[in-house]
């Protein structure tokens, strides 16, 4: 950051970069800067990356989520037990090119399935399922545009 002093007036960050100035500049910073930053380095990222491992026509991707757990003091908008805070990261991945394709972030209470029909189907595809996202709608969706799915089996404990 020093090697670009000159550029912290430009930034809003100050005279020096400290915890806080960087904080009070995010403030005023509209996120959508750095969510458009994020998918062109991502398109970037999978134009450079690609790699046929499948032999397949289309793409091949993997959809799973996980709960990243936030200090409900400091995050009190991520409330989603009596005494946890946290978000959940839908991420479609790009077997082949090995980098996120697509990134939905959903409070960490609704369900994997209700992720779904946010992500960019593409006919002829090949998309990788884990069990929570066995949802007969949603799966019709993907088969109705052409492209293909394969979900990991609800186990039954009788």
């Amino acid at each position: 950051m020093e090697a670009h002093a000159g550029k912290f007036y430009h930034l809003r960050i100050g005279k020096s970069v400290t915890r806080s100035n960087l904080s009070k500049a995010n403030e005023q910073r509209d996120y959508h800067i750095f969510e458009e930053y994020a998918t062109f380095m991502i398109a970037e990222a999978r134009k450079r990356r690609i790699e046929k491992i499948f032999e397949l026509n289309g793409h091949v991707y993997a959809f799973d989520s996980t709960t990243i757990d936030l200090c409900l003091s400091v995050f009190e908008w991520a409330k989603f037990r009596k005494h946890k805070g946290g978000i959940k990261v839908h991420t479609l991945y790009d077997v082949e090119a090995e980098v996120p394709a697509f990134v939905h972030i959903t409070s960490a209470n609704i369900h994997d399935s209700k992720a779904m029909p946010e992500i960019p189907y593409e006919p002829g595809a090949h998309y990788i399922f884990d069990r929570g996202y066995n949802d007969f709608s949603n799966l019709y969706t993907i088969n109705r545009i052409g492209a293909y799915f394969v979900v990991r089996a609800k186990t039954s404990y009788e």
